[in-house]
């Protein structure tokens, strides 16, 4: 849940919708604002005036029955927030920018410990074998089964506190990785399971494919959430990621490109907010070199590093395994499809393809 508002008043009064959206009359909105500073819940509104609030809410009003085009990439707003801005406050969100960790700066841009935010889920329907996932267009999002006979009025929800690490790669260092890697025989296969994997499911081939970058991006996320939750005290099922990923080689690139990851956690108690995720950002230099010496080999190799996703049952990863990069499938966005290893370090079979090949 990311600010949506330049304005700061304008977020404000949308952070508290459920309380101003049935005020009719400024005489109640005074009634409403003696309620919420009595119950200390006021919050950065005690800042403003009355009248202004006011404003704000019947402009809120007619915006409501404008109807505006759905956004092709919700995230962007949010890589744009966690990029944009040297930090960041308000009664669900905080972070502050901190700088790269040493030995790595050729490859991160930025560390974001993100201190506080907030997490809500909706169920809205029902999906089989491709799951809807955000970043895809419309058409890509496959059929979804109603959760009932006909139009809820509302749906169960849940609204979750939490903390994470927020971490940007170096533009410059992504695009001459892709350039290495792009023109090849490994991207080509990696295509061809892609599409092979869809047309035996009955799916339309040659669409969602989230590319190379997305897969560099979502291996080194599971690497480090692994390593995580051995060192912060979250159990592995406790965190999860969020992966900010798209290039000019792909049909949704918009703009800039984004390379980046989230790891967070999110609980309904205290758990979510004890700091252990944050506190591990001010030392991230130990926790990424742990987490990459991993990679290099694995328990089931030879067999996991010579997996291929075109060999017997089409996959789609190549040198992942439940004991090296697979994570509980409620903290990874991708279902633990799209991994390899050797995308971020040289292992047995695969020497090339490394991003973090010189460290």
């Amino acid at each position: 849940s990311v600010p949506t508002e330049d304005n700061k008043l304008a977020q404000l009064v949308k952070d508290k919708w459920s309380t101003f959206e049935d005020t009719e009359s400024s005489s109640e909105l005074k009634v409403t604002i003696r309620t919420l500073r009595k119950t200390n819940l006021l919050g950065e509104l005690e800042n403003y005036k009355e009248e202004e609030i006011w404003q704000e809410i019947e402009r809120q009003k007619q915006g409501q029955e404008e109807k505006t085009a759905p956004k092709s990439d919700i995230k962007k707003p949010e890589w744009e927030l966690f990029t944009n801005k040297p930090r960041f406050k308000n009664d669900y969100l905080e972070f502050e920018i901190i700088e790269p960790p040493k030995d790595y700066q050729d490859y991160i841009e930025k560390i974001v410990l993100v201190e506080k935010l907030r997490v809500v889920r909706a169920l809205i329907g029902f999906t089989r074998i491709e799951p809807p996932y955000d970043d895809l267009e419309e058409k890509e999002r496959g059929e979804w089964s109603p959760i009932s006979n006909k139009k809820p009025e509302w749906v169960p929800a849940s609204d979750t506190k939490g903390e994470g690490i927020f971490i940007q790669f170096r533009e410059d260092a992504l695009k001459e990785w892709e350039d290495r890697i792009l023109p090849s025989q490994y991207y080509e296969d990696i295509k061809l399971a892609h599409n092979q994997w869809r047309q035996e499911r009955g799916l339309e081939v040659e669409i969602g494919f989230p590319g190379l970058r997305y897969m560099l991006l979502h291996s080194f996320s599971h690497a480090l959430m692994r390593q995580f939750s051995i060192e912060c005290g979250y159990s592995a099922a406790s965190l999860a990621e969020r992966i900010y990923s798209s290039s000019r080689d792909l049909k949704n690139y918009e703009g800039d490109c984004m390379g980046g990851v989230l790891i967070y956690t999110a609980a309904p108690d205290s758990e979510g907010t004890l700091g252990g995720l944050v506190s591990l950002g001010q030392g991230l230099t130990d926790q990424i070199n742990k987490a990459l010496e991993q990679m290099r080999l694995c328990s089931s190799d030879p067999l996991c590093s010579e997996h291929s996703p075109r060999e017997g049952m089409v996959s789609l990863h190549v040198a992942a395994c439940h004991a090296c990069l697979f994570s509980p499938e409620t903290s990874c966005e991708k279902g633990n499809r799209y991994l390899d290893r050797s995308l971020l370090m040289p292992n047995l079979k695969h020497l090339d393809l490394a991003f973090f090949g010189k460290n």
